[in-house]
């Protein structure tokens, strides 16, 4: 089994602008995507949106800490949820069913610890 990171891209000002309806259902479709899939699945979350990030830079001249995400952009990582596959194809079968509704999913291998 090999580890993977779904991480939710999501455009901020859709979902602001969504109705109530609307994000009701898209939260009944992520819990609907935990159960299914509950025996692969070993993390995930929604996060606060990007005004309440914090960038961290390590740099020769130190470690500098920012308020705000490190790039301008209309889609920020909205969530994650990690999780467990048997290889690629098993991966992206769970990947498509993640919901995403204002936006997109990136899918990444998570790279064993030691392994460089």
């Amino acid at each position: 089994m090999a580890g993977y990171m779904a991480l939710i891209w999501d455009d901020e000002a859709a979902w602001a602008a969504a109705s109530e309806q609307d994000v009701q259902r898209a939260m009944q479709a992520h819990r609907e995507f935990c159960a299914r899939y509950a025996q692969a699945l070993r993390g995930g979350s929604r996060l606060y949106t990007s005004d309440t990030a914090t960038s961290i830079r390590h740099d020769r001249g130190g470690v500098t800490v920012t308020d705000g995400v490190f790039a301008e952009t209309k889609e920020h990582i909205g969530g994650y949820y990690l999780f467990e596959a048997a290889d690629l194809d098993e991966a992206l079968v769970i990947a498509k069913a993640v919901p995403c509704p204002y936006g997109w999913l990136e899918l990444r291998p998570v790279m064993p610890a030691g392994e460089y």
